[in-house]
């Protein structure tokens, strides 16, 4: 039988669980880096795709002068990429594997993968994350990506050997509204 007592007791403890279990279970950003319709000052192409590293933002636009902003983490200095290239592949969730210049540069880290062809599959333990795009300069893989990631905290963040990171549901956002050969520019 319940009685008042018990049943408040069991509500609160209810409630407490469910409270502190919830940050484990998903990260939110903060506001600034969540996608945001935004209005833009320079006139480029309508489905282009302009990452601005400094500000920590990938701009989508979607029409003249307006754009879905999203917020990314960046390469650690020294590691970035600037220029010109277009998404020539597209993968959900992607296999994996550490550059060989990652791999010397981080042999703690990465050791496990030199000297083989290992690869990490897809899921959601694979620092690529739920979808990756494969960005090209002309038919030559800069292996730059546009990816998901498993540190969600690292977004708004100089954190990666040179791809751009973002939330897995931005990414998967980004990704549907993407076609192969989209622009993308990278500015300083």
């Amino acid at each position: 039988m319940f009685t008042r007592r018990s049943f408040i007791a069991s509500a609160v403890a209810t409630g407490a669980a469910t409270t502190l279990a919830a940050p484990a279970l998903a990260y939110t950003p903060p506001a600034h880096l969540l996608p945001t319709r935004v209005r833009i000052f320079k006139a480029f192409e309508a489905g282009q795709i302009v990452i601005l590293p400094k500000a920590y933002y990938l701009y989508l636009v979607t029409a003249p002068q307006e754009a879905i902003r999203y917020g990314i983490a960046v390469a650690k200095p020294g590691l970035g990429y600037t220029g010109t290239a277009t998404i020539q592949r597209k993968v959900e969730w992607p296999t994996w594997r550490p550059t060989d210049e990652m791999i010397a540069r981080d042999p703690k880290s990465y050791g496990r993968f030199k000297d083989n062809e290992e690869r990490m599959k897809g899921g959601p333990s694979n620092p690529l994350g739920a979808r990756a795009l494969y960005l090209f300069e002309g038919n030559k893989d800069t292996y730059i990506r546009i990816h998901g990631t498993v540190a969600p905290r690292s977004i708004g963040r100089n954190a990666s050997s040179g791809c751009f990171r973002m939330i897995n549901e931005h990414v998967i956002d980004l990704y549907e509204r993407v076609p192969l050969g989209t622009k993308v520019t990278v500015l300083q």
